[in-house]
C-alpha cells in the first residue's frame, strides 16, 4: 500500500515543482529588460550584501523581484552621491546636502548622473577591499531590516529603498554606535529630503520617536478669545460668540490659534494631536514670535508650522509656502522636536509616515502651537500613550 502511495505521491511532487518553474520562468519572460540606472542599483544591492552581514532582504532587488522605478533609481543615485561629496561624516550636520525633492532633481542631465554613478563607484572600490561578511551591522539594524521586509511583503512600503539606505549608512559610518544607527538614519533622511523622507518608519525606530512623549495642555492666556476649549485643556473648537477675556500680549488675537503651557529649550519632545478633515493649524512656535493680528504664521514670523486649508490643501508654511501633496493630508498628526539637531518633524501617527520637516538652528524656546477654525469638530491633543478614544470633557 506505502508504494502504491508513493508512486501517486512522487509525480505530485514532480508537478508541482514544475509548475513553479513554469510561473516562474512565465514571470521573468514578461518582465522588462533593466534600464542602466535600474542595473546600477542591482550591482550596488550586491556590493553591499557581500560585505554587510544579515543582509539577505537586499536579494529581493539583486533577484529584480523589487525592481525601483527609473526615477527613484535616479534618485537614489543623486542623494547618496550628494552625501558621499560633502566628505564629511553625518553627525557634522552643516556638510548634509538638503534637497526638497530628489526625485525632480533626477530628471537633469544625464552627466550629472553619471557623475553622481562615478563618485558612488569610487567608494564601492575600498567597499570591495573589505573582507566578505565582514561588518555586523546591530542588532537594531537587523530587526529594521526584518520590519521593512515584512512591510515590504505586504505591499506597505513600495520598495526596500529604505533598507538599501540603512545598509548604506551602516557601511558608510561604521564609527557610529551601532544601536542608534536606525535614528540617525532617520535624522538624516529628514535632513535630506524634508517632504515625505520615508512612507513607512520601522517600528523600533517610531518607538524611539514616541518615548519622547510629554503631556502638552493649552495655555488659556494665550488662546484667541473665539476658540472654546475643554475643561482638561486638551480639546479646542471655534465657537460662535467672542468670549469677554483680558487682552493679553501673548493672546492671539487675529488668528485663531493657541499654544502649550510650557516652551522647550532643549532635548526631544513629542506629541500628537487628532486633527478636523477641513481646517488646522500645527507645530512650533518661537517665544519671540508676535501673536497679535493676521500677519502671516510662517518661517519670517517665528512660526513653524503644516496648514490644512479646505480639507485638500496641505502646505508648509514656509516664505513662499510649501505645497505638499494631498496623499499625506493626515487624520493623526505626530509633531516631533529634536532641539538638539534643529528638527521640527510632522507625521502621520496612523501610518507611521513622515510628512514634513523644517531643519533649523534653535535658540530660544519653542512651544508648541494649535490652530483651528472648525465649529464642529475638536482638535483634540492626546495624553501620552492614549490611543483610545476620548470622552468629550467640556465644562
Amino acid at each position: 500500500m506505502i508504494h502504491c502511495l508513493q508512486f501517486l505521491v512522487e509525480p505530485a511532487k514532480n508537478f508541482t515543482v514544475k509548475l513553479k518553474e513554469s510561473r516562474k520562468k512565465a514571470k521573468d519572460e514578461k518582465r522588462e529588460p533593466l534600464d542602466e540606472s535600474q542595473e546600477f542599483i542591482m550591482n550596488l544591492a550586491k556590493d553591499l550584501s557581500r560585505v554587510c552581514q544579515m543582509s539577505e532582504v537586499l536579494e529581493h532587488i539583486t533577484s529584480c523581484e523589487d525592481v525601483w522605478p527609473t526615477l527613484t533609481c535616479r534618485a537614489f543615485v543623486l542623494e547618496w552621491a550628494s552625501l558621499l561629496e560633502s566628505k564629511k561624516r553625518p553627525l557634522q550636520t552643516d556638510g548634509w546636502p538638503e534637497k526638497n525633492d530628489w526625485k525632480e532633481l533626477a530628471l537633469s542631465n544625464e552627466q550629472d548622473i553619471e557623475s553622481a554613478k562615478r563618485l558612488i563607484m569610487t567608494w564601492i572600490k575600498d567597499l570591495r577591499a573589505q573582507p566578505e561578511q565582514s561588518v555586523w551591522p546591530g542588532e537594531q539594524v537587523v530587526m529594521v531590516l526584518e520590519d521593512l521586509e515584512k512591510q515590504w511583503r505586504r505591499g506597505r512600503v513600495p520598495t526596500l529603498q529604505s533598507a538599501m539606505e540603512l545598509i548604506f549608512w551602516t557601511l558608510l559610518t561604521k564609527e557610529l554606535d551601532k544601536e542608534t544607527i536606525p535614528q540617525q538614519w532617520l535624522i538624516w533622511k529628514q535632513k535630506s529630503q524634508k517632504i515625505g523622507a520615508t512612507p513607512y518608519i520601522p517600528q523600533t525606530v517610531w518607538d524611539w520617536i514616541c518615548n519622547a512623549a510629554v503631556e502638552v495642555t493649552l495655555d488659556l492666556d494665550t488662546a484667541n478669545p473665539d476658540l472654546l476649549i475643554s475643561a482638561d485643556e486638551k480639546r479646542m473648537r471655534c465657537g460662535f460668540d467672542r468670549q469677554d477675556v483680558p487682552n493679553y500680549h501673548q493672546r492671539f488675537d487675529g488668528w485663531w490659534c493657541a499654544v502649550g503651557t510650557e516652551g522647550f529649550g532643549l532635548g526631544r519632545r513629542y506629541w500628537e494631536v487628532d486633527v478636523g478633515e477641513m481646517d488646522w493649524r500645527l507645530g512650533v512656535a518661537k517665544e519671540s514670535a508676535l501673536r497679535k493680528g493676521f500677519k502671516s504664521l510662517n518661517t519670517n514670523t517665528g512660526f513653524l508650522t503644516l496648514r490644512l486649508e479646505r480639507g485638500v490643501e496641505l502646505k508648509a508654511l514656509t516664505v513662499p509656502f510649501t505645497a505638499l501633496p494631498e496623499s499625506l493630508i493626515p487624520r493623526k498628526v505626530g509633531v516631533y522636536l529634536d532641539y538638539e539637531h534643529g528638527q521640527v518633524s510632522f507625521y502621520d501617527a496612523e501610518r507611521h509616515s513622515h510628512i514634513y520637516t523644517y531643519n533649523e538652528r534653535f535658540d530660544e524656546k519653542l512651544f508648541p502651537l494649535f490652530g483651528t477654525v472648525e465649529i464642529v469638530s475638536d482638535l483634540v491633543i492626546r495624553s501620552p500613550g492614549d490611543r483610545g478614544n476620548c470622552l468629550c470633557l467640556w465644562g
